[in-house]
């Protein structure tokens, strides 16, 4: 259920007339760095104050089931460009990489079609590629901020670059712009909440952390960066109110995957794939609305291309909701949408063989509305990393030093257990009363049918679509090179 109150635009006819048969929209597609759909008003979220994006909501559609398949920032922006599914992009499933030339990207579709295409802040990444341009396109990151209410916020003034980009449209082009907020990625300055007039009396803490006030303050630094992503998104959307092109641009605001905190970021967990997605497209779509159909980040890709009346599918393999954004109704309107296939590979380093390779910590699971079924391939493996080398797939972070500070025996131990220690070859959580997914019932007998069911689902699904770990292939995404800063193995933290 939505927070504010809900204003109706009127819809058109037709799907035809919803997207004109002529003119094609303007997009733009703002994204967030690590930020949590429980952050946002339009989702309940207590401990961010976020208007800009709570009045899209309010007059846009609210997606309630949209996910990333592979929550980290390189594979999960991968497959917004691609509309692929992430086990499908080689290199570009693995966090770090170098990405594929061989993969069509819709911001280049969209040149190629006459639209005028730009990013600011972060693109795809981080990693290296072999086109001129970021694959989100050409680079608008020259013009700065002075003022930031916390250190760890960069200097790039994403709304002022929008403005800038809008001003060397000379053809008066469609365009397609990717504004991409570096924020709520870490580092934070600690406790730049003070200084931003905060309180740490009123924080919701997730039952997974313990509830105390290096928590709590961790929490509320974040929130300060999550304001900034609202305070560009509301600044961008007055700029196009300004140059009277707010009707026709489709304005999409997402994340990437959730907030850089352990057991979150780069986890296959609820909160770590499961983001926030509203669309607000003035006069097209009729706001007021929360959708229910599930839809991945592989899917936006074909729905953008879809809203620019451009054919083809282009290798992609997503399927396009632009009959979601134009009908109508609530609730779940696609039948077959009730299901999203989520998948780990190999994101930073922190673990190797015998031979130097950089392991990962391969995972295949299905979310449908009830459950959250998981595979840990190699269960033997510590899944955020070896602690010898500080569980390096978990950003650093006053939160993270308190639970891996904590010893056995410790009163909040089991905080640490559940955000760092090795877990079983299969999880399955019992979403509606568990959705923070704190009970593994795959013990369970009574769910043994459900398991089984829901596994041969998923792995038909891998199997039809290509996945090389259902092939025994899977090692291959290990042999890929990082790209990052490599890790030495000779030291180990004692």
């Amino acid at each position: 259920m939505l927070k504010n109150k809900l204003t109706l635009l009127p819809l058109l006819a037709t799907s035809a007339a919803v997207m004109g048969e002529n003119e094609q929209p303007n997009i733009l597609f703002c994204i967030a760095d690590d930020a949590s759909r429980e952050s946002f008003g339009a989702y309940g979220g207590r401990n961010c104050n976020t208007p800009a994006i709570d009045a899209l909501a309010s007059e846009g559609v609210v997606f309630t089931n949209a996910y990333t398949q592979n929550p980290k920032s390189a594979p999960s922006r991968a497959c917004i460009l691609t509309g692929k599914y992430s086990w499908q992009l080689k290199e570009a499933t693995n966090h770090f990489p170098h990405f594929p030339a061989e993969f069509t990207l819709y911001p280049q579709v969209l040149m190629e079609n006459g639209y005028y295409v730009g990013y600011t802040g972060k693109g795809w990444g981080p990693g290296t590629y072999d086109t001129k341009d970021n694959p989100a396109g050409p680079e608008y990151n020259k013009l700065t901020v002075k003022d930031r209410p916390a250190k760890g916020i960069f200097n790039t003034d994403y709304s002022v670059n929008f403005r800038a980009f809008l001003d060397d449209n000379k053809e008066g082009k469609p365009f397609c712009f990717w504004l991409g907020c570096k924020e709520p990625h870490r580092f934070y300055e600690k406790d730049s909440w003070k200084k931003n007039g905060k309180s740490i009396d009123s924080v919701y803490v997730q039952p997974f952390y313990p509830d105390n006030e290096i928590v709590r303050g961790d929490i509320m630094d974040y929130a300060v960066e999550v304001e900034w992503f609202d305070k560009h998104v509301g600044e961008a959307v007055q700029i196009l109110k300004e140059k009277g092109m707010l009707e026709n641009t489709m304005i999409v605001v997402t994340s990437d995957h959730g907030m850089p905190f352990p057991r979150i970021k780069g986890q296959i967990y609820e909160e770590g794939f499961h983001v926030p997605f509203i669309v607000y497209w003035k006069g097209k779509v009729m706001g007021g609305r929360s959708v229910d159909d599930f839809i991945g980040f592989h899917d936006i890709a074909p729905t953008l291309l879809e809203a620019a009346q451009i054919d083809g599918n282009f290798g992609m393999t997503g399927k396009s909701f632009i009959n979601l954004l134009t009908s109508k109704k609530s609730g779940r309107i696609d039948k077959k949408r009730d299901h999203m296939i989520l998948i780990k590979e190999r994101h930073d380093v922190g673990r190797a063989n015998e031979d130097g390779v950089n392991l990962g910590y391969p995972v295949r699971a299905i979310r449908t509305d009830e459950y959250l079924y998981v595979v840990n391939y190699k269960p033997e493996r510590w899944p955020v990393g070896n602690p010898e080398y500080d569980y390096r797939n978990c950003d650093n972070s006053p939160t993270k030093s308190y639970l891996t500070g904590l010893k056995p025996g410790d009163k909040d131990y089991r905080y640490n257990e559940m955000a760092f220690a090795k877990r079983p070859g299969e999880e399955f959580y019992l979403i509606k009363e568990d959705p923070h997914c704190m009970k593994n019932q795959a013990l369970n007998p009574e769910y043994r049918k459900v398991m089984d069911k829901l596994r041969k689902r998923m792995e038909n699904e891998l199997k039809r679509t290509g996945d090389p770990r259902m092939y025994g292939k899977g090692d291959i995404f290990d042999k890929y090179p990082y790209m990052g800063k490599a890790l030495d193995y000779s030291k180990k933290i004692k």
